[in-house]
């Protein structure tokens, strides 16, 4: 599979995008980990590039947004908040490469349907591979029950998927949008 000029461009500008929201801000917790008070942690609104790079440009731009997410979170854990789970990079990255290859399959088998729901699609099932490969490399690796945290931080997850639906709704239509005045065809 070949890679275009325009594919490192987007994947650079939406890893960028994904390390602004994974680096810390004046000493603050980054704004794409938002604190709850659950066993997770942190509710993540990071995983949200990567669905836009499996959408807007194919599988392997949503794996390297994913990778950058997974390495943010990795580097977070270990340095400005310590978290034994996502110190381990099999819990922290290797789960994350999969969300924009999941929403790029999810958008591709949709997108004939209708292109609407398939954003949505791609942004809600984006989301649930994130937090479903993280739980179950947790418990692969020995470091919590996938069902008992799965139960933990379901609320959260749902939550999460709504707003990476509606985020990919409304950036995917613009993009859309956007090509469409100027004759790009969309991958």
């Amino acid at each position: 599979m070949k890679i275009t000029v325009r594919q490192i461009v987007i994947a650079g500008i939406l890893g960028a995008i994904a390390i602004l929201l994974g680096w810390p801000v004046l000493g603050a917790l980054p704004i794409g980990f938002i604190p709850v008070p659950n066993i997770s942690g942190h509710a993540t609104i990071m995983h949200i590039p990567a669905i836009l790079g499996g959408v807007l440009e194919g599988p392997i731009v949503g794996i390297l947004v994913g990778g950058i997410f997974g390495f943010a979170s990795f580097y977070m854990a270990t340095t400005i908040s310590p978290n034994p789970f996502f110190s381990d990079p099999l819990v922290a990255i290797l789960p994350r490469l999969f969300i924009g290859l999941i929403s790029y399959l999810v958008y591709t088998a949709t997108k004939k349907i209708n292109n609407s729901v398939a954003l949505i699609f791609a942004g809600i099932f984006g989301s649930f591979t994130n937090t479903i490969f993280v739980l179950g490399m947790i418990h692969l690796t020995g470091k919590g029950n996938f069902l008992a945290w799965l139960i933990q931080v379901l609320p959260q997850a749902i939550v999460e998927a709504v707003i990476a639906a509606i985020i990919a709704l409304i950036i995917g239509k613009a993009i859309d949008v956007y090509r469409g005045s100027r004759g790009v065809k969309a991958k």
